[in-house]
C-alpha cells in the first residue's frame, strides 16, 4: 500500500513573470528567450515542484521504520527543459504487527504518516482510515484475549473451590501409566 499525493495545485500563483533566459540544450546554439506564457508555467511548476517534495518529505519523517523506500515522484517537463515533480508517493508497509499491542503501535505510525502534510490528499485519508480499522481489529482482538483470560481465571476459581473438581481435574492431569494401543486385525 502506499501513501499518494498526486492532488494539483490550481490555486498557485506566480511570483513575477520577468523575462528569463533558459539554459542553452546540447545543439541548440544560442539561449532563446521564453514567453510570458512559459515563465507563468515554470513558475508554477516550480511551486507545484516544491509542494510535492514536502508533502512526501513530511510522510517519510512520520513513517519512520514503517517506510520500505524512500519517496518517488511523477515528473513533467518544463518549457525550460528542466523535470519538476508533479505527483509522488511513499511506501510504507500496511501489515498487522505480531501482536495485538504491535498492531496498535503500527496503526499509530501508519495514520501519523498518513495525514503528516499540511493537506493530506484523498489517497492519504484513505489509508489513514484503513489504519484506524487495523487499530480497531487489534483492539478488538485484545479485549476478546482478555475476557477469555479473565473467563478462564474465574472457571479456574469456582473449580479450586468445588473439592469433586479438584479430584476430577487431578485425575485428569495424571498420565495414563500405559500408553493406550488399539489393536486392529483384519
Amino acid at each position: 500500500m502506499s501513501i499518494a499525493a498526486v492532488t494539483a495545485n490550481a490555486n498557485a500563483v506566480p511570483p513575477a513573470t520577468a523575462q528569463r533566459v533558459a539554459p542553452a540544450r546540447a545543439g541548440a546554439g544560442a539561449p532563446t528567450e521564453l514567453t510570458p506564457q512559459a515563465l507563468v508555467l515554470i513558475d508554477k511548476l516550480k511551486a507545484r515542484d516544491a509542494e510535492v517534495r514536502q508533502h512526501e518529505q513530511a510522510h517519510l519523517a512520520a513513517a519512520g521504520g514503517l517506510a520500505v523506500s524512500g519517496a518517488s515522484y511523477t515528473y513533467q517537463r518544463g518549457p525550460n527543459g528542466i523535470d519538476y515533480a508533479v505527483g509522488g508517493e511513499v511506501h510504507i508497509d500496511t501489515s498487522p504487527g505480531r501482536t495485538p499491542q504491535e498492531t496498535i503501535s503500527r496503526a499509530h505510525t501508519i495514520q501519523a504518516a498518513a495525514l503528516a502534510p499540511a493537506e493530506p490528499s484523498g489517497a492519504d485519508r484513505a489509508v489513514a482510515a484503513q489504519a484506524q480499522q487495523l487499530e480497531q481489529q487489534a483492539r478488538a482482538e485484545l479485549a476478546t484475549a482478555q475476557t477469555q483470560q479473565a473467563d478462564g481465571a474465574t472457571s479456574n476459581a469456582t473449580a479450586s473451590a468445588d473439592p469433586r473438581r479438584q479430584a476430577l481435574q487431578r485425575a485428569y492431569d495424571l498420565a495414563p501409566l500405559a500408553a493406550p494401543t488399539l489393536n486392529v486385525f483384519a
